[in-house]
């Protein structure tokens, strides 16, 4: 019985300590696509509307948004991108490792985060855009609004 117990400490210290990084436990999160702050009993419906039973976005289930429908901060984000920064937050900029299988799949590396600053906001707020690729590239661009539960491709 000591000895179960003692293993499952470990197994729980090893995944919290595991997930301690560069960025501390901010940036563990945000990479995975979690939110700390959303409820797990109420189903996030985000940019795309499109839900499984869990409250996850369905993958492949996409929407777009295209740039001119997108709030103007998160114009101001895309071109601080395209020209490589600066950009206003420590954390822009970080892995995104697509943990939950929201995006299109690609190896780790593929994708970087950015904030898109919400007005009134005293943090980073839940606005983001994760783009694809080689860095200064906003081809493979999405934007959420509800902190990495939906995702919706920012077209062209």
């Amino acid at each position: 019985m000591k000895s179960a117990w003692a293993f499952s400490c470990i197994v729980a210290m090893s995944a919290i300590l595991g997930g301690c990084g560069k960025g501390g436990s901010q940036n563990v999160t945000e990479a995975s696509g979690a939110s700390a702050s959303q409820s797990p009993a109420q189903p996030a419906q985000g940019a795309s509307g499109t839900l499984t039973a869990s409250g996850a976005q369905a993958t492949g289930a996409l929407g777009t948004v295209t740039k001119a429908q997108l709030p103007g901060e998160a114009a101001e984000t895309l071109r601080l991108i395209a020209v490589g920064g600066p950009f206003p937050f420590a954390d822009d900029g970080v892995l995104f490792r697509n943990s939950a299988l929201l995006l299109p799949k690609h190896p780790r590396g593929y994708y970087h985060t950015y904030t898109v600053r919400t007005p009134g906001s005293t943090d980073r707020g839940q606005r983001r855009i994760v783009c694809g690729g080689p860095r200064k590239q906003t081809s493979d661009c999405y934007y959420t609004d509800d902190y990495y539960a939906s995702f919706k491709r920012i077209a062209g």
